[in-house]
């Protein structure tokens, strides 16, 4: 497939994490050309691109969706591979996708589940996870990922005459505190969009050891809510002005690092993390390790997904908006 006139049939299967919307190709797509995950990645743009304009974009979808292709993982050592994808492109990391999909994957029996708990291993474009399913009842309850490395890349940055830190937690995120409400979103989108630029124009964020993830991929706004345990709600604004409805699981593990650092949460205990919607995951810190010459730490989020429904959708040869359009 490559062009819209060859659309045919697209099943997906929509679920969502604390929120969060995420839709799973489940047929009617070939899978992007590449050897690894992060290959298949860079392939997607041109292959696929379409497709994701069609599963993303209104009527069939809305600025706000978050899906991914299915992919085979970069080899024998991984259960399933994935290429996720939003309204501007393709994120290096999804933690409240990871949780979707890994739900997804014991639902349909594609991974045998088994009582108690189920470990799953999937290949992300920022590296292969190890996550555990907690079933109980022949039913997912919830899921546990163990990330790739997080750290801090700088710490009280000026960014437009604000104090920003900016860590890394399979892509990169600028965090900041700030009051989160339903009614500041317009407010925070802006604001969100107004920092990355800058963040971008003023330094070269780039991981030591991969190239391809670089940038700021989002800005996590946080605010304090608790001590015991430690609590904070987040808003995520993320690609073109999109809102995670979910506490943003890839984020959670950037704040982690972040909290680590800071000494706010000593090891061994949780981050009891909301979302906007007020959602939850929790996230904690298991260990130390480094990424080039940076010192860095394990985390792993916990958090549950819901089926939302099945779809098949279709293009008309005939219909005047092709693949869609966004509003924003």
């Amino acid at each position: 497939m490559s062009d819209t006139a060859g659309l045919s049939r697209i099943t997906t299967v929509d679920y969502h994490t604390g929120g969060e919307p995420f839709r799973i190709v489940t047929g009617g797509v070939d899978q992007p050309p590449g050897r690894t995950v992060l290959d298949k990645r860079r392939s997607a743009p041109e292959h696929l691109d379409h497709v994701r304009r069609l599963l993303v974009f209104e009527p069939r979808g809305h600025a706000d969706m978050y899906g991914c292709f299915v992919v085979e993982p970069n080899d024998a050592g991984a259960d399933l591979g994935v290429v996720f994808f939003h309204n501007a492109g393709y994120s290096t990391a999804c933690g409240h996708g990871t949780i979707a999909l890994v739900t997804w994957a014991l639902d349909e029996s594609i991974v045998p589940q088994q009582e108690g708990e189920t470990r799953v291993v999937v290949d992300v474009p920022s590296g292969r996870l190890e996550t555990w399913a907690r079933v109980e009842g022949g039913r997912v309850r919830s899921v546990r990922f163990r990330n790739v490395p997080s750290y801090v890349w700088a710490e009280g940055i000026d960014v437009a005459g604000r104090k920003v830190d900016v860590a890394f937690g399979g892509a990169f995120y600028a965090c900041l505190e700030e009051r989160i409400e339903p009614r500041e979103l317009p407010r925070l989108i802006e604001l969100g969009r107004e920092l990355k630029q800058a963040l971008e124009e003023e330094h070269e964020i780039v991981h030591p050891l991969e190239p391809e993830l670089r940038d700021v991929y989002g800005v996590v706004f946080w605010q304090e809510e608790g001590t015991s345990p430690l609590t904070q709600r987040n808003v995520t604004v993320f690609a073109d002005g999109e809102v995670d409805r979910s506490p943003c699981g890839s984020g959670t593990s950037a704040r982690l690092a972040l909290l680590d650092r800071s000494g706010r949460l000593p090891r061994g205990e949780e981050l009891r993390h909301l979302s906007i919607v007020g959602s939850e995951f929790r996230g904690r810190v298991v260990g130390d390790t480094s990424v080039g010459e940076r010192a860095a730490v394990i985390t792993e989020v916990e958090g549950r997904a819901y089926r939302t429904g099945k779809h098949t959708f279709e293009l008309d040869p005939d219909d005047p908006l092709g693949e869609g359009f966004l509003l924003r």
